[in-house]
């Protein structure tokens, strides 16, 4: 069994042994990712960028293989929460998609940046609803060492990642207040309010708040844009802005996946890597077709 040829579904498949076997290698092959990734290797033309999953394997799988049928030129990111609140039509899904997007990181080692959302970093500030241990155990069993093993693996993503064209990408927000120089070592500490800034900041244009931390506003965006040179935000967590950009087309919200369809669509992005962005209207949004299962 090598990690290239699975599918999600070749994976909903294994048997205990074949996981554990599959968990061996991913912890041999999976890369281990500082806080901040910067996307800026020359031979690198855009970046595939898929918003929140959660356990939506099918949604992540339509996109991997956009990526992976666009050649060396690409590169595929995560803006995190593959796990929890998995469709209805997807049992275990978070169990697969997890498996899944490791997989995809160990096959594409150097293409590959799975951002941690607030649903990987549950070991050090608790989520609800999480539903990834028990579609665990409805697969495999319950076992909490194969639980933690996966949470490991998923911790090793980076925080935060920016592009040469100038845009940020994260889960939830970015570092506030005044920037190191050089900015990036805004990253070098992750501390607990570093990382609820930068896995649970809701943007201050939507009506979700989860009480972690304060939304952040468009005058704290702007003044981080133009702290680090960047141009525009790309970012999942909260799902009534999926595919609406805010704050002068400077920043929008991802979602790929069918539990939040309703808001805006299942969306991924083309960033150019290379090319000056602007604004938003240099990065390419579409929507996933209703067929595309």
């Amino acid at each position: 069994m090598s990690v290239p040829s699975l599918t999600p579904e070749a994976i909903a498949q294994l048997d205990v042994a074949e996981v554990d076997s599959l968990i061996d290698r991913l912890e041999r092959e999976v890369p281990h990712r500082s806080a901040f990734a910067s996307l800026d290797r020359a031979s690198w033309e855009r970046a595939l960028v898929f918003g929140d999953s959660h356990g939506d394997w099918r949604a992540v799988a339509a996109v991997v293989d956009r990526f992976a049928a666009a050649g060396e030129g690409t590169v595929l990111v995560g803006l995190g929460d593959y796990v929890d609140r998995t469709p209805g039509t997807l049992p275990h899904g978070s169990a697969v998609n997890a498996l899944y997007v490791l997989s995809v990181a160990a096959q594409y080692p150097d293409r590959v940046f799975l951002l941690q959302g607030n649903h990987e970093t549950v070991r050090r500030i608790g989520v609800v609803p999480r539903s990834f241990p028990e579609d665990l155990a409805g697969l495999w069993g319950d076992s909490v060492p194969r639980y933690e093993r996966l949470v490991r693996l998923l911790e090793r993503g980076p925080l935060a990642a920016a592009t040469p064209s100038g845009a940020y990408l994260a889960h939830g927000g970015f570092p506030r207040g005044a920037l190191p120089h050089p900015w990036t070592d805004a990253f070098s500490k992750i501390d607990d309010q570093r990382l609820e800034e930068l896995v649970w900041s809701e943007c201050a244009a939507s009506v979700i708040r989860r009480g972690v931390i304060p939304a952040f506003t468009e005058a704290e965006l702007d003044r981080f844009l133009e702290e680090s040179g960047l141009s525009v935000f790309l970012r999942g967590h909260d799902p009534d802005l999926a595919g609406r950009p805010v704050f002068r087309n400077r920043c929008l919200t991802l979602h790929t996946t069918r539990v939040y369809a309703r808001y805006g669509g299942i969306l991924f992005a083309t960033v150019p890597l290379h090319r000056p962005i602007p604004d938003l209207s240099g990065v390419n949004v579409e929507c996933l077709p209703p067929d595309f299962q």
